[in-house]
């Protein structure tokens, strides 16, 4: 959790290098936020006939938006690659499937253009992220 709300207060902060872990754990409770708000949404009876996304759904979906293209950005850093490969996005299916494989990638040993690494001694670590109260 203490990895969620750190890439949640850091919505806007596309610049420097998010660990696998960061990234992962960020994914994972935005996973299970959108399953409790779907529950809530079909409890609440806020889906339409088409079965797409509900209100407190479309609100989460809304709120996390920023925060997970920030994280993807600095996963992306993390590989090396430039925060411009979240266009990928735009081309249905594929971009998708890119953008997935970069995110698996081990990052990068030492610096690289985007900051210090994340795992190497002087950089932030876990311990710090979770000292810190994020």
């Amino acid at each position: 959790m203490q990895y969620f709300l750190h890439a949640i207060r850091n919505y806007v902060n596309f610049s420097g290098r998010a660990r696998r872990k960061e990234f992962w754990m960020f994914v994972l409770f935005a996973f299970l936020f959108s399953v409790a708000a779907s529950i809530i949404d079909n409890t609440m009876g806020t889906v339409d006939s088409t079965g797409s996304a509900g209100v407190v759904s479309g609100l989460l979906a809304l709120f996390l938006l920023l925060p997970s293209l920030a994280v993807t950005a600095r996963r992306l850093h993390d590989t090396d690659k430039s925060a411009l490969w979240l266009l990928l996005y735009l081309i249905p299916g594929v971009g998708f499937i890119v953008i997935l494989i970069f995110c698996l990638l081990p990052g990068n040993e030492g610096a690289n253009k985007y900051g210090p690494d994340p795992k190497r001694p002087g950089t932030v670590s876990d311990s710090e992220v979770l000292d810190s109260g994020f």
